[in-house]
């Protein structure tokens, strides 16, 4: 009986590091950056209509390159 709760134990404490991985992953690479647009719109922009994500998208591709880049 007690081997099974420490097997239980122990797959609960991996589901959490895989989900904790997977989330900083998202954030590190900008997947989630939806996501964060879709919480901060609910509770900030009342009764607007949230862009899809290929709108958010889009936009977000124009904000990066529609800046004059410094680079040569």
């Amino acid at each position: 009986m007690q081997m099974v709760v420490h097997i239980a134990t122990l797959r609960a404490q991996l589901e959490k590091a895989a989900a904790r991985t997977w989330r900083g992953l998202r954030e590190w690479c900008g997947d989630a950056a939806y996501d964060r647009y879709l919480q901060s719109h609910a509770k900030h922009a009342g009764h607007a209509r949230p862009v899809t994500r290929e709108e958010f998208y889009l936009q977000q591709l124009k904000q990066r390159y529609s800046r004059v880049s410094r680079c040569c």
